[in-house]
């Protein structure tokens, strides 16, 4: 199902207003690697940040084929699982980063003692994520 069509928008909500999605990738070896991330979600694709060495970029070069779960289910009542195919673009961070991101952020940067500027230049590598198929319960 295409996430357009989601019946009133609920995943489109989901994703414009949670702070937290896990992304899961595949290792070389076949095992899966999961990790919740910040994310920017503009319609049509989620945006991630990372640093350019993580494990899920190394993944990423591998094979581009993940899966999201949003991350608050409520109490297992609102379950929202994405597949998708990632790319790893070669823009910098600080150009792809909405003002939407930074607001949305704001707290988190300032708990891990970050400017805006200091994240999009230590989390550069960016990683956008088109959705090709939706599950949910």
């Amino acid at each position: 199902m295409s996430v357009r069509r989601i019946r009133d928008g609920h995943v489109m909500e989901r994703l414009s207003a949670d702070l937290i999605i896990w992304l899961g990738t595949v290792r070389p070896d076949g095992r899966p690697h999961m990790v919740p991330v910040w994310f920017d979600w503009d319609g049509e694709t989620i945006t991630i940040f990372s640093k350019p060495d993580n494990q899920k970029v190394r993944n990423l070069r591998h094979d581009p084929r993940v899966i999201i779960a949003v991350d608050d289910t409520q109490g297992g009542s609102d379950v929202v699982l994405l597949e998708g195919e990632a790319t790893l673009p070669e823009q910098a961070a600080k150009e792809v980063v909405t003002p939407a991101y930074g607001q949305k952020y704001r707290e988190g940067m300032k708990h891990l003692g970050l400017s805006a500027d200091q994240m999009v230049a230590e989390y550069s590598q960016v990683i956008r994520v088109r959705p090709t198929r939706f599950m949910g319960w």
